[in-house]
């Protein structure tokens, strides 16, 4: 599998969410966890599929550092979830849609991109953008 076919699994899981956000953690080249926006099913402000995703995978490997392992996701990770990232350790991420993509289109968004909270870290974080950025902004429409 290729970066878009994990990203066609995040898209097809974002559609089951409150808000269409998806994320798949891939190591290895195999997918290892997915996860969908679940914040107001679970009347939980920070239930973003980023962070339900790896609240996931970390209790599932009871451990929780996730150092070797990519995250795919619709929407560029806000500064929570781009928090969350660097404190599970995730090597990679790799997005469609850019905070800026989402404003575009209305979608609340705090401003500030994923790579800025990455490089204020102890971290660093390989980060891939624009991966099916099209096809992610359509899920907003």
């Amino acid at each position: 599998m290729n970066s878009e076919d994990f990203m066609h699994l995040a898209l097809a899981e974002a559609k089951k969410g409150d808000a269409p956000y998806g994320a798949v953690i891939v190591k290895d080249n195999e997918v290892v966890a997915i996860g969908h926006n679940t914040v107001k099913r679970d009347n939980d402000p920070s239930a973003h599929a980023e962070i339900n995703v790896i609240r996931s995978l970390t209790a599932k490997l009871k451990n929780p550092s996730l150092e070797g392992y990519s995250i795919y996701t619709t929407g560029e990770p806000c500064p929570m979830c781009a928090t969350a990232c660097v404190w599970s350790g995730l090597s990679e991420i790799i997005y469609g849609a850019s905070i800026q993509d989402l404003i575009s289109v209305n979608q609340s968004q705090i401003n500030i991109s994923c790579e800025e909270v990455i490089a204020q870290s102890f971290t660093n974080i390989k980060v891939t953008k624009g991966v099916l950025k099209k096809e992610c902004l359509e899920l907003f429409k």
